[in-house]
């Protein structure tokens, strides 16, 4: 009888999550899950340094243990929703990039309260839901030329290899005061002179080789197998943190630094969670400043999402002969639901992460992957520890890699044609050089309208591809507006 029930079970869960009829199987998309929320999870450790620290004007801050504890529930919560409703393995967490803007641009330099600036979050995300309710989303999504989406995703390769390359110090940004041309070098002086970065390199190395192998699981191998290296690495020769008592230390662990936890667990402060003011920004600085903010926010947000879930959707050949995910738009509702979750529980707006393609490049092809990940999310606020036990250093080879995979869809661009190869290219390169999925896309989009027009095709560019690029120009211009208007 068990084994019936057993049985019964297995074949609920891949009628509903369509796993057979994508190619997958249940121990798989466990599998996968498990590698995507290690790819993802250092998004609980950076977003409380990037929000938990930064006072508002009452003198206020969120707390770096608070933050932590949003992140995960908000993280836990959409990722779980997404994969049950729209079905895909996408993770979802506080996305890099709008954390830093709602820190620095509304905290601090617009002179928020945090619960203000929350407060416009959300409202960014229910702009974002009603958009994508009445199929603007979709049709945006549509009217994006065959070679700008190739373009987006082999972006967004380079995008997540660059971030890999720099959290794990292989690649290290050189201080203006050196006076030099060169913003990046190699290492330490141009050497691999720490072990955080050699135990990266044995990782690179380790998930390259279990690639080329095709051994399955080899991304959730080499994971774990960097952290084994890593833990013994640090035990041996005690690198420590790059940053102890507000010092730099050049050969520190970036995040993490890997260690068995001296306790496993506790009970989770979601003190700051509802903590909104949907209306105090409008008196504070304005209604035209507080909208202009808004529309920064929904730009931002609307399309670091869609260019996500394209590469994503691509990636693991889940897209229909346009490149086009089936079913968007139940997607794209659930995901703007993000920033109204992760602004109500100050985490900053939660959309898709790129760091996702790591568990689809194991093999992740349905929803019951995220599951998995947004369980384990959850179970993060109470065993807080237990994610720092992978450091940065172990899980960003995989990205290295799955960026590596996603350059293959470069080969679907036209290079013969200026028109399309010169949009295309900028695309491609702004999004890692800028560390911006929505900088590429905009930057493209403004290039792609005007090289169309200058061939004579203009005729051929969708009008909303006109209006996108309209927006655009207005996003990259929003200082001097907010300047010009008070």
């Amino acid at each position: 009888m068990t084994s019936g029930k057993s049985t019964s079970t297995r074949g609920a869960l891949d009628r509903y999550f369509k796993i057979s009829e994508r190619g997958s199987s249940i121990g798989t998309e466990i599998r996968a899950g498990v590698v995507t929320f290690f790819a993802m999870a250092y998004i609980i450790i950076l977003n409380p340094l990037i929000l938990g620290t930064t006072p508002d004007v009452e003198g206020n801050t969120l707390g770096i243990a608070q933050v932590a504890a949003a992140t995960a529930l908000a993280a836990g919560v959409m990722t779980i929703a997404f994969g049950l409703i729209a079905r895909y393995p996408f993770g979802i967490a506080a996305g890099l990039g709008i954390n830093t803007m709602v820190a620095v641009t509304l905290v601090s330099g617009e002179g928020l309260t945090w619960p203000e600036a929350m407060g416009l979050v959300v409202l960014d995300g229910v702009v974002i839901v009603i958009l994508a309710v009445s199929g603007f989303r979709v049709a945006v999504f549509r009217a994006i030329p065959a070679s700008m989406k190739a373009a987006i995703s082999v972006g967004i390769g380079l995008f997540i290899a660059m971030i890999g390359l720099v959290d794990a110090g292989f690649v290290r940004r050189i201080p203006d005061a050196a006076g030099t041309t060169v913003p990046v070098t190699l290492g330490i002086d141009g050497s691999i002179a720490s072990w955080p970065t050699f135990v990266f390199v044995v990782g690179v190395l380790l998930c390259g080789i279990l690639v080329v192998r095709r051994v399955r699981g080899g991304l959730f191998i080499g994971i774990l197998g960097t952290t084994i290296l890593a833990i013994i690495a640090e035990a041996i020769f005690d690198s420590g943190a790059s940053f102890e008592n507000g010092e730099a230390n050049a050969e520190g662990w970036s995040l993490a630094v890997p260690g068995l936890p001296d306790s496993f667990g506790g009970i989770p402060d979601l003190s700051i969670v509802g903590a909104v003011d949907l209306i105090g920004a409008f008196s504070r600085i304005g209604v035209v400043a507080a909208t202009l903010l808004i529309f920064t926010l929904v730009l931002a947000n609307f399309f670091d999402a869609m260019g996500t879930m394209t590469a994503l959707g691509k990636q693991g050949n889940l897209v229909d002969d346009e490149g086009n995910l089936p079913d968007i738009k139940k997607a794209l509702v659930v995901e703007g639901a993000g920033a109204i979750v992760g602004g109500a529980f100050s985490a900053s707006s939660n959309t898709v992460f790129a760091d996702s393609s790591a568990g689809v490049a194991d093999g992740a092809r349905t929803g019951l992957a995220n599951v998995v990940t947004g369980s384990l999310f959850l179970a993060a606020m109470f065993l807080t520890p237990l994610y720092e036990i992978v450091p940065i250093e172990a899980a960003a080879p995989v990205l290295v890699v799955v960026g590596a995979m996603m350059m293959g869809q470069v080969t679907e661009i036209d290079f013969s044609k200026f028109y399309i190869a010169f949009p295309a290219f900028l695309t491609i390169v702004i999004m890692p050089f800028t560390y911006s999925i929505a900088n590429g896309i905009g930057v493209g989009f403004i290039m792609y309208a005007i090289m169309a027009a200058a061939a004579g095709k203009a005729k051929q560019v969708h009008w909303l591809m006109w209006l996108v690029a309209g927006l655009f120009v207005v996003f990259f211009a929003i200082d001097p507006i907010m300047e010009a208007v008070g």
